[in-house]
């Protein structure tokens, strides 16, 4: 894709789900990739050398994004390596679901830091380098959680809430410096993430996976299917190419309509 090739990009949380079809997606496009995540460390080697089959350098980190050191020592490496990021993917994420006064403080905790502070700590050591380039991209993986509310989700709502505020506001601040900032709201994507959702949603509301996935889950979806890991790699991939350079500070959803109800 025009403009792209060549290019580096960070997608944190990439070991497996929405964060590894995106890294496929993007080396697919001649984009470079520094992997980061939790998992098994032969499968985590076996997704980088797939990645690096396709004509790129690929290289893994396992940052702890709850640890700002850890992710600083991670964006030095990329510096290192690369010259710096030019497409930051801020895609790590965790899920808790509990009522909110019986909500564990460290689970609230741990939430806010992975899907909340540690996108700020990553825009906050790779932007400075993209501005040096005169282009950047920054792509959060939002949710359409960011936009509207599910009860038992307290930290998650309050955290994707948050990164909208953090993209809209960041946006802003860039927009003159060829830098685009902006989020990706997926509705119910297959993924493990997802899944333990599942599990979780059952045990808290005494209702079986079926009932989950077809009363709660995908009653928000009118298309009643879960989103497909491409359809938002296809959005991430598009945000980063230049016929994108005019979106800025927006939320794109990809949610089966959940959000137009």
């Amino acid at each position: 894709m025009s403009g792209i090739k060549g290019k580096t990009a960070l997608i944190t949380g990439s070991t497996s789900g929405i964060g590894l079809g995106i890294a496929q997606s993007l080396a697919d496009s001649g984009v470079n990739i520094i992997m980061n995540g939790f998992g098994d460390a032969e499968e985590i080697e076996r997704n980088r050398s797939d990645l690096e089959g396709r004509g790129v350098k690929v290289i893994y980190n396992g940052a702890d994004m709850t640890k700002p050191d850890e992710i600083s020592a991670m964006l030095s490496q990329a510096q290192d390596e690369f010259g710096g990021v030019d497409i930051l993917i801020n895609n790590a994420g965790i899920q808790f679901v509990s009522p909110v006064d019986e909500f564990p403080d460290e689970k609230w905790n741990a939430i806010i830091a992975i899907n909340l502070s540690a996108a700020f700590h990553t825009m906050k050591h790779a932007i400075p380098q993209m501005k040096k380039n005169g282009w950047g991209r920054v792509i959060n993986i939002c949710s359409a959680h960011g936009l509207v509310a599910s009860p038992y989700k307290s930290a998650y709502v309050a955290a994707k809430h948050g990164i909208m505020g953090l993209t809209k506001s960041a946006a802003l601040e860039v927009a003159q410096q060829n830098i685009t900032v902006n989020a990706v709201c997926p509705g119910y994507v297959h993924t493990p993430l997802v899944d333990g959702q599942i599990d979780d949603t059952a045990n808290s509301r005494g209702i079986s996976r079926e009932e989950v996935i077809n009363d709660v889950i995908l009653a928000a979806q009118w298309t009643k299917k879960f989103v497909d890991v491409k359809s938002v790699a296809g959005i991430v991939k598009f945000l980063c190419s230049d016929d994108a350079e005019n979106i800025t500070g927006a939320p794109i959803t990809v949610d089966g309509g959940w959000t137009a109800a």
